[in-house]
């Protein structure tokens, strides 16, 4: 059984909250600039009037996405529509495995091919080689998650024709109040410089947030 990443909020302040999700870009080799989608959002009224708890749950599985646009990714709209996913494996650090680390794009129709082994994908990285034709349409490719049952494109670059995208998920997530529509494009930079963090990278699994009365985090990791 796979790994949960478990993040529970919890609202101090006098009125309902929208709250939404979202994740550290990953770091990539080829393609343009990185965009960043929502991946959850939900309101929550005041834990003392209604005991509520907000969970988001998201599979430790890494996934290759890739998902067809017909605009350039704009603040706010949708990042895409008809989209595929595959399950893929990290290249480790110390080498002697062979790990499904490489998955081919095709666009008619769309698709990743299963993951297989490719030799020279960095270490803690895959890669989603398009052999793509020029677009518009726009294909986007990264990295995505299974979020609270359902599988998100989290971040990803436009795919350049006939070339590979190297990928390097980073296990960090953040919690903010407002409301993007999970799968619609947000500003990153803005939405985390205020946000609640919750860096699962040492090897965490649960973090414990709070936001009280007078708009300040707190977190727990455990």
């Amino acid at each position: 059984m796979s790994t949960l990443l478990t993040i529970n909020v919890k609202n101090y302040q006098k009125q309902t909250q929208n709250f939404y999700f979202f994740q550290e870009p990953a770091i990539y080799t080829g393609g343009g600039p990185v965009y960043s989608n929502s991946l959850y959002s939900l309101s929550l009224g005041n834990h003392d009037d209604t005991g509520a708890i907000l969970t988001f749950e998201v599979n430790l599985q890494y996934y290759a996405g890739i998902q067809q646009a017909h605009a350039l990714p704009q603040v706010g709209a949708a990042s895409g529509y008809a989209s595929a996913s595959r399950a893929v494996d990290l290249t480790p650090r110390s080498s002697g495995s062979s790990p499904n680390n490489s998955t081919d794009a095709t666009v008619t129709p769309l698709g990743l091919s299963r993951a297989k082994y490719e030799e020279d994908v960095q270490a803690g990285a895959f890669r989603i080689n398009t052999p793509i034709a020029g677009s518009p349409p726009y294909y986007n490719v990264g990295s995505a998650v299974a979020v609270n049952g359902g599988i998100v494109l989290s971040n990803f670059v436009q795919a350049n024709p006939n070339s590979h995208t190297d990928c390097q998920p980073i296990l960090k997530y953040y919690v903010q109040t407002g409301w993007y529509t999970p799968g619609n494009v947000m500003n990153f930079t803005q939405s985390s410089r205020s946000a609640a963090g919750c860096d699962f990278t040492g090897g965490y699994t649960v973090c414990d947030v709070e936001l009280d009365s007078t708009g300040k985090w707190s977190v727990e990791l455990g």
